[in-house]
């Protein structure tokens, strides 16, 4: 059998076109069914590269019976959470309300046939367990109760009605204040792991969010306290597990609190994000093994994700149905990559030990390399090829080949700040950055795609953000003005789109949602558009300002309560308040110096035709020198 999502471009959609489950994609079809012959709706999000939203279809959707009394009873409606992140965040947010707690993925939503919902869960099993209703159970208890306007389902849906609605009321602004640092700082040493470094409890996340904003406090304040826990969490977070360190670039998550064993799918935004992160310790801290990792994972990146200058969007946790079977090995395996690179057998048997490798293994048997030492031995480099080559002998993990402009923007800008460091990468982000802008952008900026095929999915705020701040990562590197005007178009067009008076949306049109302040998997788009207009500040004219400070205004009461949770608004909270550092230098000037060297955390480079060098703020010039080295040292003694 196969469904109507065999004619869907989603990779995640075709991963379903089999399942005997007679699944609809998100469509006026699907609810017009629903309504018209009264039954309820089951809707499924999630994502090709997620390990559950696998076990739930090999569990739940191919399971004829259940199937069979699914297709009788409902509408089942399957979602790409990375197609259509509008729908994605509405749910997440319905989750929340339903369970008092954050979501995750499967999400599994019940609604009314009129599309208001009133049950949310995440991964369901097939049968009953412990405090756990099946899902045969479930639907088996759901249609009757639709079937038969039972009218507490009903009221049910109406609270989650009137709750969503409540959430859309009008905000109080409050002035943003030294305030929200202090309170960045306390939850960030309370939720601090002084034994492994990186932030909460197992499973733990990479949270460069909360790294860069951490920085910037450093450079602020030179609170070493605060240099530590970056630095403890930098160095144990590349040690290997949920860093691969034989083929570069990160996994999602640790599912324990070491970083030792991973939830091995690798997602473009995390290792875009994490290739900013190291970059950007290597300026502050002058540690090189810092600037080898952002190379790593670009080298990654560009390797094994990249088709026609553009990134693909995931690559699976699963090999043939066994989570981490690329990337695992046995004892014997590493042993004999020692033996290869010519290591003799007492050296191999004491360097296999400080890889972690045991004939036990860490992980169902077989071995996840890493440095039990935390940093990389120098003699890892004569086995990693050997290490590299065996893995060339297994199927590689799926991958979505999928073409996101926002986590293509968010690799690229990391690519044009790497490149100030190494050409190779620059010439890559240039390559990207066209190709990105060739695909995805036109008369009107596209969301996601498949190469070669027809893009279909219009943009929402988080494409204009993040590739609005790529261009002017862009422009500062390469001094080309074109890419500061596209991103100044683009700015136009989100605030026409998505503001309104201090509130983003962030989506219209079809499915209108308010956009997520909180940063999740990645910085908030909101926080994001509040850095691109804040440069667009102080490069193009200063009334870009305004709506910024009005949207960190408006959102302040939250981030001042929860300020660990809100890192990106923090972080730009910080920067309105201090103020850009605008160096103006010459077209034909390398900035490599800028970026080590400048006394600010919110720097922008802006190219004049003069050719001496200025330092100014959003008011004036005050210090000017025929060198960046003296501008710096006459900075120095002016503050």
């Amino acid at each position: 059998m196969v469904n109507r999502l065999q004619y869907e471009d989603s990779p995640y959609l075709q991963q379903h076109k089999e399942n005997p489950v007679d699944w609809f994609p998100w469509c006026d079809a699907a609810f017009e069914k629903a309504a018209h012959e009264h039954r309820a709706i089951f809707l499924s999000i999630g994502y090709s590269s997620c390990h559950w939203c696998h076990v739930m279809e090999s569990e739940v959707f191919e399971d004829a019976a259940i199937a069979a009394y699914l297709n009788a009873h409902f509408v089942c409606i399957k979602v790409d959470r990375e197609e259509r992140p509008d729908i994605d965040k509405h749910f997440q947010e319905v989750y929340k309300l339903l369970n008092r707690k954050a979501g995750g993925w499967p999400t599994s939503i019940f609604l009314t046939p009129d599309n208001r919902p009133f049950f949310a869960a995440t991964y369901i099993p097939p049968v009953p367990g412990p405090n756990t209703m099946g899902f045969m159970q479930l639907i088996r208890t759901i249609a009757p109760a639709v079937e038969n306007n039972d009218a507490a389902l009903f009221d049910n849906a109406d609270a989650v009605e009137a709750l969503l609605a409540r959430d859309r009321a009008p905000k109080a602004p409050v002035e943003v204040s030294r305030e929200v640092a202090e309170q960045f700082i306390k939850q960030a040493r309370s939720n601090f792991d002084p034994s492994y470094g990186g932030f909460g409890s197992a499973p733990k996340f990479p949270q460069a969010s909360t790294l860069n904003t951490l920085m910037s406090l450093y450079c602020l304040n030179g609170d070493e306290e605060i240099a530590s826990m970056v630095l403890h969490s930098l160095d144990n977070m590349c040690a290997g597990g949920m860093y691969d360190v034989v083929d570069g670039g990160f996994c999602r998550y640790s599912v324990d609190s070491e970083w030792l064993v991973p939830h091995f799918e690798k997602m473009t935004y995390d290792n875009a994000l994490l290739c900013e992160v190291y970059l950007r310790a290597y300026a502050l801290f002058d540690d090189p093994y810092y600037l080898q990792i952002a190379q790593e994972i670009a080298t990654f990146m560009s390797e094994f994700m990249l088709e026609k200058e553009l990134f693909y969007s995931a690559s699976d946790a699963d090999t043939e149905g066994e989570e981490g079977n690329y990337f695992v090995y046995t004892r014997g395996e590493v042993l004999g990559a020692l033996r290869s690179a010519g290591v003799e057998e007492k050296a191999s048997r004491k360097r296999v030990m400080r890889l972690g490798c045991s004939k036990e293994g860490n992980f169902e048997g077989r071995n996840i390399v890493h440095f039990v030492e935390i940093r990389r031995p120098e003699w890892f480099a004569q086995i990693r090829i050997p290490l590299q080559l065996l893995r060339r002998s297994r199927p590689y993990p799926s991958i979505d080949k999928k073409i996101q402009t926002s986590w293509n923007a968010m690799m690229i800008k990391s690519l044009f700040e790497l490149g100030v460091y190494d050409q190779r990468f620059l010439d890559q982000a240039v390559a990207s950055m066209q190709a990105l802008l060739e695909t995805m952008g036109g008369d009107d900026l596209m969301h996601c795609g498949l190469i070669g095929k027809e893009t279909s999915v219009g943009a929402f705020l988080e494409d204009y953000a993040y590739l609005g701040v790529a261009l002017v990562s862009a422009y500062e590197v390469t001094s080309e003005k074109a890419y500061l005007t596209a991103a100044e178009q683009l700015a136009q067009r989100a605030l026409e789109r998505y503001y309104e008076a201090g509130q983003w949306y962030f989506s219209g049109g079809e499915f209108e949602t308010l956009a997520e302040v909180t940063d999740g998997a990645y910085p908030s788009a909101v926080g994001v558009m509040v850095d691109l207009l804040l440069s667009l500040g102080s490069l193009i004219d200063k009334t870009y300002r305004e709506p910024a400070e009005t949207t960190l205004r408006y959102y302040g009461d939250e981030v001042l309560k929860e300020a660990i949770l809100y890192s990106s608004m923090v972080n730009q909270s910080l920067r309105c308040m201090e103020e850009d550092v605008i160096i103006k230098v010459p077209q034909a000037t390398a900035i490599e110096t800028v970026r080590r060297v400048s006394p600010s955390p919110y720097t922008r480079i802006f190219y004049h035709t003069a050719t001496d060098f200025l330092m100014c703020n959003n008011h004036s010039c005050y210090a000017n020198a025929t060198t960046l080295e003296a501008l710096f040292e006459k900075a120095a003694i002016l503050h």
